[in-house]
């Protein structure tokens, strides 16, 4: 039976998850440095070991009010060739899902194509995101330019 690993964390009171194979590394958010007419989900940049990468806060991306928290991290994820900061409220675990346990969201979030699956850990349910479709083009060429 095919299983998946996911990297769960927490916006607001929700719970997501992401195919670990697409994390590079989770670090603790230490705020960035903003640019001038950034998207407004857009964070700013950090400097990870001599690399500049374009952070996103999710809560914004999502219109998800979050606790204005000062303990954040921030997910260091791959998506279209590219890596990308996420900013969570939390990462709460490592979790390996049966396909049983994954649900396509085929209707149920219509709306948000970045939802791929729902999966269902004891009597939680995690919205499975799609890093692959997160971000349209457009979006990905800004982030990309902003870490030249």
């Amino acid at each position: 039976m095919a299983s998946e690993q996911l990297v769960v964390f927490q916006l607001a009171a929700e719970e997501y998850a992401i195919p670990i194979s697409q994390v590079k590394e989770i670090i603790r958010y230490n705020g960035t440095t903003k640019l001038p007419n950034a998207p407004g989900y857009m964070d700013g940049i950090i400097n990870l070991r001599g690399k500049v990468i374009a952070v996103v806060d999710l809560a914004k991306k999502f219109a998800v009010a979050t606790e204005r928290s000062t303990a954040k991290q921030a997910l260091i994820v791959e998506t279209a060739g590219q890596e990308v900061g996420l900013v969570v409220d939390a990462v709460t675990e490592v979790i390996r899902l049966d396909e049983t346990q994954i649900e396509a969201a085929n209707g149920i979030a219509q709306s948000s194509e970045f939802i791929r699956s729902i999966g269902k850990a004891d009597k939680r349910l995690l919205i499975i995101l799609d890093l692959n479709k997160l971000f349209t083009q457009e979006e990905l060429a800004v982030l990309g330019d902003s870490g030249d």
